[in-house]
């Protein structure tokens, strides 16, 4: 890389760190709000948690937003990436697809890098900071030490250099990771119980399936849906937040 062109790309990963810890702070920030008005009560007594894990979370979105903004001003300025605008360079169907394997994707390298984690060295060295929220809140979505970060944070980067997306399901993407790390930490079931509890419920991970991880820790390893814990043997069903 020229060296004149280190400060746009240094410059295009500080916007990028911004903008991940504003959107954590509006949809962990808005989900908590949901949550004083529909379970009043529930984070009562957990100030010193929350702050703490508010902390953990402004350092992840450091982590998170430098490679991310770093491709995202190399793919504008040289393109790299598979990333495409035009929405006719491949195939409409495609567009559903690339959305299913990318977070089929996702789910796959969170789900064996978070069995990884409970691993007894590198819980007591990184995953313990995560499970430190008892119970998680919505603010502990990205409550994460810096090692366990950056194996979350690399995944979508690497990814955009091998499948080909368009921009506005890269977008979804990013999206639906955030509204399910969130939810899925609240503490409280907000999808209706007829989908939880229904066949298509039964392989998505919301809080109810989340929970229990947090509750008993070797089970229910899963970010997006229940694949990989129930080929693994690990699903070990709801619990009842």
């Amino acid at each position: 890389m020229d060296p004149a062109l280190i400060p746009a790309a240094f410059g295009a990963a500080l916007a990028m760190t911004a903008i991940v810890a504003v959107r954590y702070v509006l949809a962990s920030g808005g989900f908590a709000l949901a949550t004083r008005a529909m379970r009043p009560g529930l984070y009562d007594g957990l100030g010193p948690q929350i702050r703490r894990e508010i902390g953990w979370s402004l350092l992840s979105a450091a982590i998170y937003g430098i490679p991310a903004g770093v491709i995202a001003w190399g793919w504008q300025q040289f393109g790299w990436t598979r990333i495409y605008s035009d929405v006719h360079t491949l195939p409409l169907w495609y567009l559903p697809l690339s959305l299913l394997l990318y977070l089929f994707a996702h789910d796959t390298w969170f789900y064996w890098t978070h069995r990884w984690m409970h691993r007894p060295k590198w819980f007591r060295i990184a995953h313990a900071v995560h499970h430190a929220s008892h119970p998680p809140t919505a603010w502990a979505a990205m409550s994460f030490h810096p090692i366990e970060a950056l194996t979350g944070a690399v995944v979508i980067p690497a990814l955009v250099f091998v499948i080909p997306v368009h921009i506005a399901v890269l977008g979804l993407v990013l999206a639906i990771m955030t509204l399910m790390g969130v939810t899925n930490h609240m503490g409280w079931e907000m999808f209706p119980r007829a989908l939880v509890h229904s066949r298509l419920g039964g392989w998505l991970i919301t809080a109810s399936h989340h929970q229990r991880h947090h509750e008993y820790y070797p089970c229910n390893y899963g970010l997006y849906f229940r694949v990989w814990d129930r080929l693994c043997g690990t699903d070990r069903g709801l619990s009842a937040p």
